[in-house]
């Protein structure tokens, strides 16, 4: 080995802890950590757990929209982000709006399932045109914005793959849950949707995070228009005595 190969790896092994966990983190914070699949677990749990016992819809779906919008308030009395549970609550709202339109308690899984089914389908789309949905919403939680279309292909290549995982993962849930909102009742669907929430999810963002961990580290756009930002203000500031 020459002195000139000894530092590079030497510093590969000193950052590449530190890589996975920024994206450790990163991911973290995109997807609301063990705090964000409570808020969206609880208000489907709840719902199905008292059809279970009363067949009543209305209770049923009056107890999961009031439990999302207690989620929220809590956040707001926090003062912590409220991104996780908002959606937790808008997706509830239709569901229950379904349901009460419908009197089929199934409906209120049916607006959920929708939306998987189309998030499944953006992501293998966007991933085919080459702007992966996955790095849309990660870019910007790096600080990286966009930059990796054009600036890091390996990084997007981790994107691209990560993508297809999730559309994957996704449209596999969908092939159990749609023949089982036509076959099944009220109740086994809800506690299968149950059971499917977090394994998938926790199977896309283990393996996001195998593929970004693997990636070149992200370029921080933000840092680099604060550096311009503030060499431009130098070069003034040296220009101004000679004007």
């Amino acid at each position: 080995m020459t002195s000139l190969d000894k530092p590079t790896e030497d510093t590969t092994a000193e950052t590449e802890p530190d890589a996975r966990a920024v994206t450790e983190a990163a991911l973290f914070e995109a997807f609301g950590g063990l705090r964000g699949m409570i808020e969206t677990v609880l208000p489907g749990l709840l719902f199905v757990t008292i059809y279970t016992i009363n067949k009543n819809l209305h209770m049923s779906a009056i107890a999961a929209l009031a439990v999302s919008l207690v989620l929220v308030v809590v956040r707001l009395a926090m003062r912590d982000t409220v991104k996780h549970a908002f959606s937790g609550v808008f997706g509830v709202a239709f569901g229950v709006v379904f349901a009460m339109m419908t009197g089929n308690a199934k409906d209120f899984y049916l607006p959920g399932m929708l939306y998987t089914l189309g998030l499944g389908l953006a992501y293998i789309i966007t991933t085919l045109f080459g702007v992966p949905l996955i790095g849309l919403v990660l870019g910007p939680v790096f600080k990286e914005n966009l930059s990796w279309r054009t600036r890091n292909p390996g990084r997007k290549k981790a994107y691209a793959r990560a993508s297809y995982a999730w559309g994957a993962i996704l449209l596999a849930k969908c092939a159990i849950l749609f023949p089982l909102y036509w076959w099944a009742d009220t109740t086994q669907l809800g506690w299968v949707l149950i059971a499917l929430k977090i394994p998938p999810f926790l199977l896309a963002v283990w393996l996001t995070w195998v593929f970004l961990a693997k990636a070149p580290a992200p370029i921080d756009v933000f840092a680099e228009m604060e550096a311009a930002e503030k060499a431009e203000q130098e070069r003034k500031a040296a220009a101004s005595p000679a004007e």
